[in-house]
């Protein structure tokens, strides 16, 4: 071990279920040698961590915006009438979507594929 290139040893267990994982995806990577297929997840993969925050906001939004209509429609159907108020409110409400849409559109162009 002394002429050996890579001379420091890493362990670790896995469960049985696992094993069979890490060999279902050595297989589809196409690599056999487990310690290359393991050195090479460990150097050049990654891991994905979601953040969802930004489609939370989305789904505030939308809900806002739907109880917006409602309440818009209600008043209408009570009143018969249509307020530019109520119409602005609901176009400030679409156009906030609008921007938390191009927002989350961004982020996603970003990630890696």
């Amino acid at each position: 071990m002394a002429n050996r290139i890579r001379n420091i040893r890493i362990e670790f267990r896995v469960t049985e279920d696992e094993h069979a994982f890490i060999a279902k995806k050595m297989e589809e990577s196409g690599i056999i040698n487990r310690e290359a297929y393991l050195r090479k997840m460990a150097i050049e993969g990654y891991i994905i961590r979601v953040d969802y925050s930004d489609i939370r906001e989305m789904s505030r939004l939308l809900r806002t915006a739907t109880n917006l209509l409602n309440q818009i429609a209600k008043r209408a159907n009570e009143s018969r009438s249509l307020y530019a108020s109520d119409i602005k409110d609901l176009q400030d409400s679409y156009e906030e979507i609008r921007r938390q849409s191009e927002s989350i559109k961004t982020k996603l162009a970003g990630l890696p594929s």
